[in-house]
């Protein structure tokens, strides 16, 4: 045997090896490669927005709360008839209103009225009507703004989303202590609270009527006496209400009585039109009248201490146990339909000013003052925040001569 021969067998191994070897250095190299590939598909898909999800149907018609013609045992024997809905009731997500705090104000007292005026005093169904508010202003369906949610339909005398609005229901005044109760459960609402019982209920009504469109519905949940709906399909799940509030929430003349925020009138209200009431909605007649006024009257717990020359300033002593509110709402009624009027007010007997013209130094101590001008579109409440804090700085007397800033320079106390 030559030395080629039994050499061979060896060179073939090393040819075998080497190949192996190139093989395995090669294979990191290249499963690198791909993973480098996928790592840049997977970077792009994140990077990349999402595809919008498209509705499988037309967005559904708003049916105003119109009822069939049925008695009140018949109607609830109808409603406990429908079974309610096997499909899951998920919560509605949070909603927290980040807005000027003039608009927050006039989204809190309209979704405060809307469930003291829909639930009474109930604080579980004031939550309840709280949380079908918010899922509209979320739904696509419905305006995007609290006030409009509220107030839809409110133009005509039937046929409005919330029936307080147009059936005279409003001609009613809540006690300060019911008020306010109503104005915090709004607040919550507005900052995030969820009322998970309802989940994205967009409709209700109570056990002894049925609506027309009740049927279209899914009924998902009870709260009291209310029964609480959903539309069927896509447009009741959660991926529908993507609405984001607009903010700028329009001006509401009818529970201005009530609402600070709705009492003030800006410029810029004229760019967005105040909404209307239908005919059939009594005004509150102390609102329009101007009937003379003398020293010693009352309007609520405010006494008259002094009235100006021209009629139309007044001084009254307050009662400091009182809400903010009600001070505005005794010097709405003691103004009545003058276009022009100040009314300034005091808590402390000893500082009370006695007549016009006001003493500078007694101006500290004034607790409240309101201001109306009509022919310059002026109307504005202020508080001194000590005696009263506010939601809002911008409703805080700031200065020690409150009327002269609120007026402008030269204006004089007389």
């Amino acid at each position: 045997m030559t030395d080629d021969a039994m050499t061979s067998p060896f060179r073939g191994r090393r040819w075998i090896v080497a190949l192996l070897l190139a093989v395995l250095l090669a294979l990191p190299a290249a499963i690198g490669l791909h993973d480098q590939q996928n790592r840049s598909v997977e970077g792009a898909a994140r990077l990349a927005p999402p595809k919008p999800v498209k509705p499988p149907v037309p967005l559904p018609k708003v049916e105003p709360l119109v009822v069939k013609a049925v008695a009140r045992d018949t109607a609830r024997s109808i409603n406990a008839a429908v079974p309610f809905s096997s499909l899951p009731n998920p919560a509605a997500r949070p909603l927290k209103l980040k807005v000027a705090s003039l608009d927050f104000g006039r989204a809190m007292d309209c979704l405060a009225a809307a469930v003291w005026y829909e639930a009474g005093d109930d604080p579980v169904g004031q939550r309840a009507v709280a949380q079908v508010v918010l899922n509209r202003v979320r739904h696509p369906a419905f305006p995007n703004r609290v006030c409009e949610v509220v107030f839809q339909g409110s133009e005509r005398v039937t046929g409005c989303q919330f029936t307080f609005t147009c059936d005279g229901a409003l001609a009613r005044t809540p006690s300060d202590a019911a008020w306010q109760r109503a104005r915090t459960i709004a607040r919550e609402a507005l900052s995030g609270s969820v009322f998970a019982k309802v989940g994205n209920a967009t409709h209700y009504h109570t056990d002894w009527v049925v609506p027309y469109w009740s049927s279209s519905l899914d009924k998902v949940s009870s709260v009291g006496t209310h029964l609480f709906f959903r539309w069927k399909g896509w447009w009741g799940t959660p991926a529908a209400f993507r609405n984001a509030s607009l903010g700028k929430e329009p001006r509401i003349a009818g529970i201005a009585r009530l609402s600070v925020a709705h009492a003030t009138h800006l410029p810029n209200d004229a760019m967005e039109p105040e909404m209307s009431f239908a005919a059939a909605v009594p005004a509150d007649p102390a609102l329009s009248r101007i009937t003379p006024v003398s020293a010693g009257q009352r309007f609520g717990t405010a006494e008259v201490v002094a009235v100006g020359p021209d009629g139309t300033s007044f001084i009254v002593a307050l009662d400091r146990s009182a809400s903010a509110e009600s001070h505005h709402a005794q010097a709405l009624k003691l103004c009545g339909g003058r276009p022009r009027c100040r009314v300034l007010g005091w808590t402390d007997q000893a500082r009370t000013p006695g007549g016009f013209p006001v003493m500078d130094s007694l101006l500290d101590a004034m607790a409240y003052s309101y201001m109306r001008d009509r022919g310059s579109n002026l109307e504005r409440s202020l508080w001194n925040c000590d005696q009263h804090p506010r939601p809002a700085s911008n409703q805080c007397m700031v200065d020690r001569n409150p009327i002269k800033v609120a007026l402008g320079p030269g204006a004089q106390i007389k």
